[in-house]
Formats: C-alpha cells, structure tokens, sequence
C-alpha cells in the first residue's frame, strides 16, 4: 500500500509560480513512478506530468512543456511539480500518484495504483 500526501497549492497570480510537492509512504519510493494530474469540477482528471522511479525519464502534457518541471528526490521520499508562468486555465486541484507497475510513457488515470487527496491550485488574471 503507498500513501501520498500532497502539498503547496495555493493561490499565484498569472505569470507566477508554485512549487507542488508528493510525499509518498508505506513503500519504498524509488519502487514507483510518479505521476501528476489535474481536475477542474465538471471535467475529467487530465495528466501533466510523470516522473519515473530512478528519476532518469519525464514526460509532459502539451500544454505545459516549457513551463512545469517535474523532479523527484528519493532519499526525501518526495516528487515535485514545479509550476512556472501560471496561466488562469492552469487552476485545478492537482493530484500526484503513483505507477507501481511502472508502465513507462503511461498518461491514463487507470494506469496508476494509488493517488493523493489533491492540492488546489489557484491563479488570477
């Protein structure tokens, strides 16, 4: 069973920054990919970003290539999900997970085992 706890949404203005980060526990987390989404009410879960377990792969949503940046640190037991030049469509509440079958390139919700309670992200215009 992996647990993960999210943290550091909030409010940014358009232009912005924020710095999301996935503490994860109960197994050891260099074991799984990690991988984040976004949801805005009425609309479906959509990926941003994955990270995988060695940290040595990423991959990204179109729609924020450029701007997020998605890390790991291991010995912390922590993902990240660095968010820069904040747009208003970018507010949502983000969600990490974790892949433990570590499918590789896998951008589905239906791909990964374990989720967090999500973190709300907010920017104004």
């Amino acid at each position: 069973q992996v647990h993960l706890v999210e943290s550091g949404g909030g409010l940014a203005q358009a232009g912005g920054s924020l710095r999301l980060s996935c503490v994860g526990s109960g197994r050891p987390f260099n074991t799984y990919a990690v991988g984040w989404f976004r949801q805005t009410p009425g609309k479906l879960r959509e990926f941003v970003a994955r990270i995988e377990r060695l940290g040595d792969r990423t991959y990204y949503a179109d729609f924020v290539k450029g701007r997020f940046t998605v890390t790991r640190d291991n010995a912390k037991n922590t993902g990240y999900l660095e968010m820069n030049k904040l747009e208003p469509d970018d507010a949502a509440t983000y969600y990490c997970a974790a892949d433990e079958r570590n499918w590789g390139d896998a951008r589905y919700s239906s791909h990964f085992d374990y989720w967090g309670q999500g973190t709300q992200v907010t920017v104004s215009s």
